[in-house]
């Protein structure tokens, strides 16, 4: 081989390395994830309260771990908080049907051994989607982002 042979392949595979990282970070973004060191009831009264603090009303709590064990898996305490601005959920759906899905937001919140996990889809995931055809979602999508960062730091790392 050559020495530009071997100079461009070298270079290519850091390309595609480069690439493929790039690739999995952005898949990555996709969820946004904290560990409590806190138990779970701890860590649901917690979450509750910081989705209150940053402006957002509570729907409803749904059980997951009492549907899990009724097919015969063996779970720990699992729910998903579904919240929300009232207006928002009220208007969203009317301008942009499509949002319905996706409304409330939530966030999935349940014991891993003496710890608790959170996890929320990221708005961001949503983006490619709706963006294109609806930019000013974007301001909506990017606060509430922030917003659920802000939710689970705050049980997370309080």
């Amino acid at each position: 081989m050559t020495n530009r042979f071997k100079q461009l392949s070298l270079s290519t595979l850091f390309l595609v390395l480069f690439l493929c990282s790039a690739a999995a970070y952005a898949e990555h973004q996709k969820l946004i994830m904290g560990r409590s060191v806190d138990a779970f009831p701890e860590s649901m009264s917690a979450l509750q309260e910081e989705i209150k603090k940053a402006g957002y009303v509570l729907s409803f709590v749904q059980r997951v771990d009492v549907g899990l064990t009724g097919m015969g898996f063996k779970t720990d305490k699992y729910r998903v908080v579904f919240f929300g601005k009232p207006e928002e959920i009220k208007e969203l759906p009317e301008k942009y049907p499509e949002l319905v899905p996706y409304l409330p937001l939530a966030i999935a919140i349940f014991a891993e051994e003496q710890e608790t996990v959170l996890t929320a889809m990221s708005p961001d995931f949503l983006g490619p989607a709706y963006l294109k055809e609806h930019s000013e979602l974007k301001v909506i999508f990017n606060r509430w982002k922030k917003d659920i960062e802000t939710i689970i730091e705050g049980v997370c790392y309080q």
